[in-house]
């Protein structure tokens, strides 16, 4: 009886014994789960968070931006304010054997506002009036705070040229920004503006128009329509670009040995208006249209659709447009001209293109 009892207190003490144990896991089991859901809501909390801080700082960002934007547009509309002031050359601020030409009466079409003031022409702070050259290059500047390529690109421009190009052009520079006439004046109040790495054998034409918006349209007119009684060609830059060397004597050799006189323009770099020449006797269409649409895009893809305009027959098929396309314009390679500014003109954005063909 006793070995029988004693078996028996054995498996009951086995059986409480397995009881607690399959107690102890099963707690063990759910509290390792509850420190694993512990641990998923403390990532999970973790995520959140961190979503929500990138969310904040980029609404911070848009809010800089904003308010960048805001304030460019209240600079823009005082500038605007003083057009007038800017843009009327008085008759008795004239030399002695000047002339004001007739050039910028156009805008008067375009711009009802500038009907009520005198002859229209851009005030001229300093220049040779050169004029009867081969060549007019075209430079639009404007302001980006503390950041300024305008020198340069001025010197890459003028440095490679040989003296006998320098006397066959002319370099035209256009002061696009009211807020630059007076820091520039300042640095030399008796020549109107300082220009330290030019000597004054150099052909630099420097006028003054006004700051309208941020895009490139109204100043490339203002340009166009300026260059055009001076050159038999017209180059548009920007500037912030550098020429390669010898620029100026492959364009010229290109334009009358590489190609026949019928193009619509020549393109000597591929971004966006820069390295543009065109024929001085076309400017004139050119400057209407882009007048004429000068709010809706930019110039870049103002120029594609004024070639669909003019050059393309509306009956005929796009592939034959697109043949004529490759003869009339003209893209040279490798590109003479790379753009080298980071710094946009526009508050707070930077812009990184290159021209893959330099």
């Amino acid at each position: 009886m006793r070995p029988k009892r004693g078996n028996v207190l054995v498996a009951l003490a086995a059986v409480m014994l397995f009881s607690f144990s399959c107690f102890c896991i099963s707690r063990l089991t759910q509290t390792s789960n509850q420190l694993i859901n512990c641990r998923n809501h403390i990532l999970e909390f973790k995520e959140k968070m961190l979503l929500l801080k990138n969310k904040t700082e980029r609404n911070r960002q848009e809010l800089i931006k904003a308010l960048s934007k805001i304030k460019y547009k209240h600079q823009v509309r005082d500038n605007t304010n003083k057009l007038p002031l800017l843009f009327e050359k008085k008759v008795n601020t004239l030399g002695k054997n000047e002339t004001v030409s007739d050039t910028f009466e156009i805008l008067k079409f375009f711009f009802p506002h500038l009907r009520k003031v005198g002859r229209i022409y851009p005030d001229v702070i300093f220049g040779k009036k050169r004029t009867g050259v081969s060549f007019a290059l075209g430079i639009s500047t404007v302001n980006r705070g503390n950041q300024s390529y305008l020198s340069q690109t001025l010197n890459s421009v003028v440095s490679r040229m040989s003296p006998s190009e320098e006397k066959d052009s002319v370099v035209i520079v256009s002061v696009a920004d009211v807020r630059m006439k007076n820091k520039w004046l300042s640095s030399c109040p008796t020549c109107g503006l300082q220009i330290p790495f030019l000597d004054g054998n150099h052909c630099i034409i420097l006028l003054l128009i006004f700051s309208w918006r941020i895009k490139q349209v109204l100043d490339f007119c203002f340009l166009m329509l300026y260059a055009q009684p001076k050159a038999m060609y017209y180059l548009q830059l920007e500037d912030d670009i550098i020429a390669k060397k010898m620029y100026f004597t492959k364009i010229t050799d290109f334009v009358h040995n590489g190609t026949s006189n019928n193009w619509f323009y020549i393109e000597f770099s591929i971004l966006g208006f820069i390295g543009k020449l065109f024929k001085s006797e076309d400017l004139t269409d050119f400057v209407r249209f882009f007048l004429m649409f000068y709010k809706d895009k930019p110039i870049d893809l103002l120029l594609g659709d004024i070639f669909q305009v003019k050059m393309c027959d509306p009956g005929e098929t796009p592939e034959k447009c697109a043949e004529r396309n490759k003869h009339i314009r003209i893209r040279y390679k490798p590109s003479l001209f790379q753009h080298v500014g980071i710094q946009s003109s526009f508050p707070g954005r930077e812009q990184y293109s290159k021209d893959i063909y330099y």
